[in-house]
Formats: structure tokens, sequence, C-alpha cells
């Protein structure tokens, strides 16, 4: 039997070597990202087995190294995707160490440079570096948190930075773990939001977030009405056989299209003489910054954003990454080893 077609086992692993940089903690929750099945399955590449995922940790600090600052024994702390960079190139030292020309260190299925393997929340305890560990909020619950730390800042980060604001029209392709974050953050940022969905199923959620209207994949007559008024597109989910002349056109000149969602295929059939006439940028995003993070954790204490979750036992990773298979995630499955 291939090592990616093995169920979840309960086993007991090295975490990394402690040094004068290291965060310990106990982990209270992780959440479950579409991130862990891809690597679950090696589905964006060879995993290095045997793999513990989970990059939406919340936790209490046990121990730390005589450099850290930032987190003390007792605190409660988050980690995501990110656990490493460089910390020395030009975009690690202008506060874009997500972008690390070195290479970023993920939170599982990587390596620290002493050659230890990282490994993530579906665990007890996590160690890695304090300068990718934050402080959680104080009226914020672990449980609560734990999804900002990827899907969270994921959605948050690209919006912050192209300047979604009061006057933003703003489009969210998709309502799942993501683009339920994405809606949020956008009506929280001042903005009108669409809701784009590939069909009815999700109409009355994406209004319950917040959403000021809602355009199922087969009403023309709503992609008609907001053709060409959209400042900005968030696309948290991408099918194969995605109209890109149709999305497009819901922007306005200098529009903006975010892709947060990692097809696994390449982009195709883009019409180009519709970017060039009205200016369109199509651009990406990967996690975010610690700057950034921190400026997320700010603003969702400050304004009340947070996920709609449901939870699960550690010891039912099993079954919850099965549920998380099957869709049934509305819209973020959270493991817990600890109830607040």
């Amino acid at each position: 039997m291939d090592l990616d077609s093995k169920p979840l086992e309960l086993t007991d692993l090295p975490r990394k070597q402690f040094d004068d940089d290291t965060v310990e903690m106990d982990i209270t929750h992780c959440g479950i990202c579409a991130s862990d099945l891809f690597t679950l399955d090696s589905g964006w590449g060879a995993t290095d087995y045997p793999c513990i995922v989970g990059h939406e940790i919340t936790g209490v600090v046990t121990k730390v190294g005589k450099n850290v600052k930032n987190v003390k024994v007792g605190d409660r702390a988050g980690v995501g995707a990110q656990c490493g960079s460089c910390l020395n190139c030009d975009f690690c030292n202008d506060h874009e160490e997500n972008t690390c020309e070195k290479g970023v260190i993920p939170t599982y299925n990587g390596r620290w440079p002493n050659g230890d393997k990282t490994f993530g929340g579906y665990a007890d305890k996590w160690s890695g570096h304090h300068h990718f560990v934050f402080k959680v909020p104080d009226n914020m619950p672990n449980e609560i948190a734990a999804t900002f730390f990827c899907a969270g800042i994921t959605t948050y980060a690209p919006l912050k930075r192209h300047g979604v604001t009061k006057g933003s029209r703003v489009g969210v392709i998709g309502i799942g773990g993501l683009g339920h974050y994405g809606t949020q953050w956008a009506k929280a940022m001042g903005a009108e939001v669409i809701a784009l969905s590939h069909s009815n199923r999700k109409r009355d959620d994406a209004l319950k977030l917040g959403c000021d209207d809602f355009i199922a994949a087969d009403e023309d007559a709503k992609f008609a009405q907001y053709k060409g008024k959209l400042t900005h597109i968030l696309c948290t989910s991408f099918a194969r056989n995605f109209d890109w002349a149709k999305y497009l056109g819901l922007l306005r000149a200098n529009g903006v299209f975010i892709m947060v969602a990692a097809p696994d295929a390449p982009l195709t059939d883009i019409p180009t003489m519709l970017l060039v006439l009205k200016q369109i940028s199509i651009t990406g995003s990967a996690i975010g910054s610690p700057d950034e993070i921190r400026d997320m954790l700010d603003f969702a204490a400050k304004t009340g954003v947070k996920p709609w979750i449901q939870k699960y036992p550690m010891s039912k990773a099993p079954e919850a990454v099965q549920a998380m298979r099957d869709g049934k995630a509305r819209y973020r499955f959270i493991l817990c080893n600890k109830d607040e």
C-alpha cells in the first residue's frame, strides 16, 4: 500500500531540537485546511512521510528560548502555515517573510535548517521559531483564533494589500472555508460584498455572513446587472471550466482579480484584450507576513470577525478529515485537545 493511501495513525515523533529561538507549546486546537488533504495525498508533490499536518494551530506556551521576547510561558499563542524563513534576504528584511527568496519553511512537510522535520498541529505539542508565533488577543478564544492563522490571513492580507475600503465593491467567488472569511473581511473593511457561487445552495449562509447580494453561476441577468461594477474579485474556489470572460467582465476598469485558490492546472483561456482595454490586474497571494498576521488579529479583535466552526476531539481526526473530504465543513473544522 502506498503511504499516501494509509489511514491516519496515532504515533510518537520527535520535536524540533530546542534552541535559543524556539517556542514550545501545548496545542489546544488546530483547524483542518484543504492543504492538509493535498499533503496527506501527495497532491502537491511527494510528501515526506511520516507527516503530521495542520497549520492553523493555537495553544499555550510551555517553554521559550532566551532570544524569545514576543511570547512567554503561559501565553496563548498561534502558528500558521509558515514556521520559518531565512530572515536575511531582501524580502525578509522588508517584512515580507512569506515571500522569502530562499524559500518559506512550511509548518509541516518541511525541514528546519538543522535537518529536523517540521510537524504540524494534529498533535498535542508543537515546537518552532518564535518569529512565526503570535500571541492570541485576550478577547479571542483559542478555538476561534485557530483558523485565522491560515484561512483568515490568506483572505485578509490581499484584501488589505489591494486597498479594499469604504466605497469598494468586492465579489467573493466561493463561500467555503476561505470565502466565508473573505466576505466578512471585505464587509468589515467597509465594502459592498457580492457572493459569487456555482449554485443557490449557500445563498442564505452568504447573506447571514453579511453579503449584500448573491449571484449563482447560472443567473445571467444578475451578471449583466453587475457588469463593470466590481472593484475587486477574491477567488477562493476555482474550477477547470472557469469562464474568465464572464467573471472578469464584472470588474471595473483598473479592477483587481485576486487568486487565493490553488488551482491544480495552469490558467488558460484568459481574455487578453479584456485585460488590456480595462487595465485589469490578475494577482496571486500567499498566506501573509508576520506583520500582516498581527494586523489581522488586531482587526478581528476590534471588528468581531470570526469563523463558523464545527469541533471534533483530536482523537477523532480521521473522522474529521473524512468529513472534510466529503464537503461537510460549514465552514471550518477544528480539532480540539481541550475545550475552553
